[in-house]
């Protein structure tokens, strides 16, 4: 029954994959080109083949990998009706996205021994960061990518992994020796540890990771932690933070003044946040459908604000069905912490959920104007190398976690 079940999520997002490439095909009429047929073929096989492998391989949760496959297929549908070049790219990068979920799988699966390099996950973070400082490219005022023979990326996506790898070491116990005098001060220790990125990620103007980092560790630590008062501490640390940047950087104090009042400034800074909330109206609850909107209206409609170049074409009811997808990835990411005997992967579990949860919310609430605006993407979905393929990283780490402590069973429930 539960194989049954599965298949039928499967040829349903075929269906959906075959409509709604049918659509692009009719809006690209009579001027399709070759690259379309390739994107669309390669698309289908690219779902199918890759579930049909992970089937085969894994005995874990393989519904996580069925949504993220029905989130990149409206990301890529849409990402191409916007430019049919940046979506035979995308269409590239999720190839090695998935390869690398793969590797990842199949890594992180075998190899036990994960929570006994604290200080290299450390090291190696550390070094991503201080790269970026003192080699990155500053794009729109942040500094965040590093160029490496042509080649751009994003350290911070990555550090993000090693972020949640770190906090396990720590609350699985597995950070330093019991009973030290570092074990005795850890929550001092990692306090210490999760500001200095924070504030790193301050110089570099990278507002939305930080809050990223900051929700991970206050969400383990809130479960984890055996004393409340270092809940606190975080929070009023979080909030002095807050409040020094708002005064001392002004593209934080931009944000939050296009918040609270972007009408004012609608031909400025104001005009990425409006052009998202007309495209919302516009779509209404059905969209305008694919190829009848005008997303290229918003800046970088294919990437930050690619949620509300979804409604404006697919409609409010798609965009309901995308955040539905996320709480039950999300649902199943705690499903599978809760299922897990060792604590360290239980928490690489809710750290993964956590960041992806957390990252969603911030990207959505932001476009919707629920909360500030950050520069973040929404995961799978969204246009971006890095992001991708650390998403897919990510993801793979969550899939072998999901067979832990199985014993021959399945959690395909």
């Amino acid at each position: 029954m539960k194989l049954i079940n599965f298949k039928t999520a499967r040829n349903l997002l075929f269906i959906f994959e075959i409509i709604s490439l049918s659509l692009i095909f009719l809006y690209n009429w009579p001027n399709i080109e070759i690259n379309t047929i390739y994107l669309s073929l390669g698309l289908i096989a690219l779902v199918y083949v890759s579930n049909v492998i992970l089937l085969k391989l894994s005995k874990g949760d393989n519904y996580i990998f069925l949504i993220v496959c029905m989130l990149m297929s409206i990301g890529i549908i849409m990402i191409y009706r916007i430019d049919p070049n940046l979506g035979i790219r995308q269409l590239q990068w999720l190839y090695i996205g998935i390869i690398s979920f793969f590797i990842t799988y199949i890594f992180f699966k075998f190899y036990n021994k994960w929570d006994k390099h604290f200080e290299l996950y450390l090291a190696i973070s550390y070094i991503l960061f201080f790269s970026t400082l003192f080699f990155g490219l500053r794009t729109n005022g942040s500094l965040r990518w590093i160029n490496i023979g042509g080649l751009s990326f994003q350290p911070s996506e990555l550090i993000k992994i090693i972020f949640v790898f770190i906090l396990a070491c720590i609350y699985s116990g597995k950070a330093f020796s019991a009973n030290s005098k570092f074990d005795k001060h850890k929550e001092i220790i990692t306090l210490g540890i999760v500001y200095s990125f924070i504030a790193i990620l301050f110089i570099q103007r990278n507002l939305g990771a930080s809050i990223v980092f900051f929700a991970i560790y206050a969400g383990i630590q809130y479960i984890y932690t055996q004393n409340l008062k270092y809940t606190i501490y975080n929070l009023v640390l979080f909030t002095f933070g807050g409040f020094a940047g708002y005064f001392i950087f002004d593209h934080v104090r931009i944000r939050f003044i296009t918040w609270l009042n972007p009408w004012e400034f609608i031909d400025t800074i104001g005009y990425q946040i409006t052009q998202s909330l007309f495209a919302i109206a516009e779509g209404g609850f059905f969209g305008t459908g694919i190829g009848r909107g005008r997303p290229n209206f918003i800046p970088l409609s294919y990437n930050d604000f690619i949620f509300s170049a979804i409604i404006e074409e697919m409609g409010i009811l798609t965009g309901i069905g995308i955040i539905m997808l996320y709480l039950i990835f999300v649902y199943r990411g705690f499903k599978i912490a809760l299922k897990q005997e060792e604590m360290f992967y239980r928490i690489i579990s809710i750290g993964i959920s956590l960041l992806f949860g957390v990252q969603t919310f911030i990207i959505i609430g932001g476009v919707i104007k629920l909360i500030p605006l950050t520069g973040l993407t929404l995961p799978f979905i969204s246009y971006g190398g890095t992001s991708i393929v650390t998403s897919f990283i990510a993801l793979g780490f969550l899939q072998g976690a999901s067979e832990k402590d199985l014993n021959g069973g399945s959690q395909n429930e």
